[in-house]
């Protein structure tokens, strides 16, 4: 078992928190965004950005070439339908997607949306480390997190 510090402080102890949220053992602080037969997809407002999203396999695996080709199917027409409505919703035009092999957690991706005030930051795959410790750090209050929250 693993204690885990949730966005919200609460600390918990799981195998896996992959495995808890897609079980529905830990539900999200942000919320979950949607779900399929191989996915989850939520928000994690330890960073609090609308729209940040990351989809993550049920299956506990950790690289993409793990996946089975109707797990590979199913993601990219997920990935597909959230980025569609990022757009069309919340009217974001820029996305970078970050996934990473080296965690203890599932195959997981993230759905960073780009916002115009994250421009300071740079506009490089580098700005975006600063752009996720400003959002944990200044945009980390009340009003901000359920403006997040906010389907």
């Amino acid at each position: 078992m693993r204690e885990i510090t949730l966005s919200d402080g609460k600390k918990i102890k799981v195998e896996c928190l992959s495995c808890a949220i897609a079980g529905g053992i830990v539900e999200p602080d942000g919320g979950k965004v949607m779900e399929t037969e191989f996915f989850h997809a939520h928000q994690d407002v330890i960073y609090p950005i609308r729209g940040l999203v990351i989809l993550t396999s049920k299956r506990h695996v950790k690289g993409f070439d793990e996946l089975t080709e109707r797990e590979k199917s199913n993601y990219i027409d997920t990935l597909s339908k959230i980025r569609k409505a990022q757009r069309n919703v919340l009217g974001i035009e820029n996305v970078y997607y970050f996934y990473n092999e080296d965690t203890p957690h599932h195959f997981h991706t993230w759905m960073i949306p780009r916002y115009d005030w994250m421009t300071r930051f740079g506009r490089s795959v580098e700005s975006v480390k600063p752009v996720l410790q400003h959002a944990r750090v200044k945009l980390n209050h009340e009003k901000n997190v359920q403006k997040v929250k906010k389907p």
